[in-house]
């Protein structure tokens, strides 16, 4: 993998940005947002819901009446809740979001990376070859998962040691952004047949390029309204740093058989 910076790798969620919006892409980015749209209105009414019921139960408030300013701090305090709770739960549903949009990416990944190479002649897969790409991509995202919960219980735990937890939180942002990186790279390199753990080796040549693209990616996640549309963003992003610094090794890699040597 071609050496790449932090920042110059931050670059390519606007690089992902301006895709979008290209001509001919448009068209496969709206089955990501959808289902952004699905998962997170979920979302919100669901810890809307909980921040409801636990503000309800304070007996504090319920001891003050029923008088306008108290509901007013009600209200106030139930959307404090909620947008704490969407913060800290953003990461989470934003994998599931990928696990449910995984064939919509890869599809779109496919697409950018034939308007970058400059084969526009390609034709757009068929719903059949889409229906058959599920299982693989499914498996992907299984994979991921299970990465994931095996890093994030170690995690998890150091929040409540002493000491440790001062910087734990930090840890825990680091590898939320890691696991970004891993899980939008995932889909141009799924698409030339690269396993989870493949992609997990690229990126450890340039752990710079993945801290750079997940932290951005991380960061926007969390805001409201802007991670409705931040897959597609990523999958675009990801996609052209692929492509620019990634795919030629990665395909030269791919035309040697597993028996066969290379020689420079």
């Amino acid at each position: 993998m071609k050496n790449v910076g932090f920042t110059q790798s931050m670059n390519y969620v606007p690089v992902g940005w301006r895709l979008l919006r290209t001509p001919g892409l448009k068209r496969f980015v709206w089955m990501p947002i959808l289902v952004n749209l699905l998962v997170f209105g979920l979302l919100g009414w669901w810890v809307n819901s909980l921040a409801l019921e636990w503000i309800a139960s304070w007996s504090f408030f319920n001891a003050l009446g029923d008088w306008w300013i108290v509901n007013a701090l009600k209200t106030l305090l139930q959307w404090i809740v909620t947008i704490a709770l969407l913060f800290s739960t953003a990461f989470l549903f934003t994998l599931l979001a990928n696990l449910i949009g995984a064939p919509f990416n890869g599809l779109l990944a496919e697409r950018v990376e034939a308007h970058l190479v400059g084969d526009v002649s390609k034709p757009a897969p068929s719903m059949v070859v889409l229906i058959k790409s599920i299982p693989r991509l499914m498996m992907s995202e299984l994979a991921k998962l299970i990465y994931l919960a095996l890093c994030l219980l170690p995690l998890l735990i150091l929040q409540f040691i002493p000491i440790i937890n001062i910087v734990a939180p930090a840890l825990l942002f680091l590898f939320g952004a890691w696991m970004f990186a891993l899980e939008y790279m995932d889909y141009p390199m799924g698409n030339h047949g690269a396993l989870f753990r493949d992609v997990r080796k690229r990126m450890r040549l340039n752990r710079r390029a993945a801290y750079g693209f997940g932290c951005i990616v991380s960061l926007l996640s969390t805001i409201p309204i802007v991670n409705l549309v931040i897959m597609p963003i990523a999958v675009a992003g990801a996609t052209a740093l692929y492509v620019d610094h990634i795919r030629d090794e990665h395909l030269e890699e791919l035309s040697y058989s597993p028996g066969e040597s290379k020689t420079v």
